[in-house]
């Protein structure tokens, strides 16, 4: 979007809604995640109800590393799983967390073994299927009450500066560096 930074408005307010339109679904969203969850891939997957993963599952947010705003949602969803010092420390490095370590830290709910992800997630959803669906759905809705206003302040915000820093030097030369194949080299004095 560096091309094209008008572009970038329209990926926030998708990013956005999408998240939004995750915590206002009546209905429970289970993620499974079979690989890496890097970006807004890891956010949306965080934002699920519920999220399995298996044990070579990775997950991170390494907006930084292109000189970008953890600006997707990883701002929101991140602190309120496992805490503030950690949840700055992994979108601060753009360090990614192997599944195990996830689970352990309440960063998700489950590692399961590849060759049984399919059917534990299936387990999982018949459960839900089978309990009180009105009672499951409103104790959602009240769940994400304290989050939707959260994530709604804390968009609007993040969003506004991974846009500034899509203009920043330090992006600029993050993309430079992608395009050539080599490693970034910020600017020390910004």
């Amino acid at each position: 979007m560096i091309d094209v930074p008008a572009e970038y408005h329209k990926a926030g307010t998708d990013a956005r809604r999408i998240i939004m339109s995750m915590l206002e679904c009546d209905k429970p969203v289970i993620a499974k995640v079979n690989g890496a969850a890097v970006g807004l891939g890891a956010t949306l997957a965080l934002f699920c109800d519920v999220i399995f993963a298996h044990e070579s599952a990775k997950f991170g947010d390494p907006h930084v590393s292109v000189g970008f705003v953890a600006g997707d949602g990883g701002a929101v969803i991140w602190p309120q799983l496992i805490g503030y010092a950690r949840a700055k420390e992994y979108l601060m490095t753009g360090d990614l967390i192997p599944a195990p370590d996830a689970a352990r830290m309440g960063l998700i709910n489950h590692v399961v073994p590849a060759a049984e992800l399919d059917a534990r997630v299936d387990e999982f959803v018949d459960r839900l299927h089978a309990g009180a669906r009105q009672a499951i759905r409103w104790t959602k809705a009240s769940v994400n009450i304290g989050l939707k206003q959260l994530a709604s302040s804390i968009l609007d915000a993040s969003l506004g500066y991974e846009l500034l820093t899509n203009y920043t030097e330090d992006h600029r030369e993050a993309v430079a560096a992608f395009r050539s194949k080599r490693k970034p080299v910020f600017n020390k004095a910004s």
